[in-house]
């Protein structure tokens, strides 16, 4: 999504160059109306646009898929734009102007990460009290209700009920699940994990315990 139409048009060329299919708009409003309808498998944004910004369509987007990788490409390059950026949800800031050869790379690597980033042979269905967790069907049940976790939910849980009453270490869950281990990605983990807590609260015999400076429990009181 680029509101330039000539800067616009180049990143699309650039890209379909590399066997990319792309689409483009030029304001939120109209990318938004069409994620809505459409699976989409990345999201190149702008900052500065007409109307409503890339930040709160980041935002948007992140609300209803929590998965789809997310690039900012934009010429806002101070720290509190970066940081804001990767608070809205993104994978990625690239600022203007830029290497097409970098950001064909970054894009690729994106691409390939989030392909293969959740690859768990030992799938399976775990039950504590009453909660079962069924990791190939991406399933939670609580008391009897069914609830679908999003991909980065389910390998977050697998490694928890894999390890229950053990230590998982936050660094480990960081270059299993994103890749990469920073403060980031390290941000993003605390969110999803603040997430499962909110799914099993009603359950108070099954706890997600920090353990300072070093990672998580999945606690199975008596």
């Amino acid at each position: 999504m680029e509101d330039d139409p000539s800067a616009g048009i180049l990143i699309k060329n650039l890209l379909e160059s590399e066997g990319f299919e792309t689409e483009l708009y030029r304001s939120a409003e109209s990318a938004w109306e069409r994620f809505k309808i459409q699976e989409f498998k990345l999201c190149l944004l702008d900052v500065m646009l007409p109307i409503s910004d890339g930040f709160t369509l980041a935002r948007q987007i992140r609300k209803v898929e929590s998965d789809i990788p997310i690039v900012f490409i934009t010429a806002k390059s101070m720290k509190e734009d970066k940081i804001n950026g990767f608070e809205s949800g993104a994978d990625d800031y690239i600022c203007k102007p830029f290497e097409p050869e970098e950001l064909i790379y970054r894009i690729k690597a994106i691409v390939k990460r989030t392909a293969s980033k959740i690859q768990e042979n030992d799938l399976g269905e775990f039950q504590i009290g009453l909660v079962r967790f069924n990791s190939e069907n991406h399933s939670l049940m609580i008391k009897g209700e069914r609830k679908r976790v999003t991909k980065k939910e389910n390998a977050i849980l697998l490694a928890l009920f894999k390890e229950r009453n053990n230590i998982v270490r936050k660094d480990d869950l960081l270059h299993r699940i994103w890749g990469e281990a920073d403060y980031f990605t390290g941000r993003s983990l605390d969110v999803f994990i603040a997430k499962l807590r909110g799914y099993l609260k009603e359950v108070p015999e099954i706890q997600i315990e920090n353990v300072h400076g070093v990672g998580f429990i999945l606690k199975e009181k008596d």
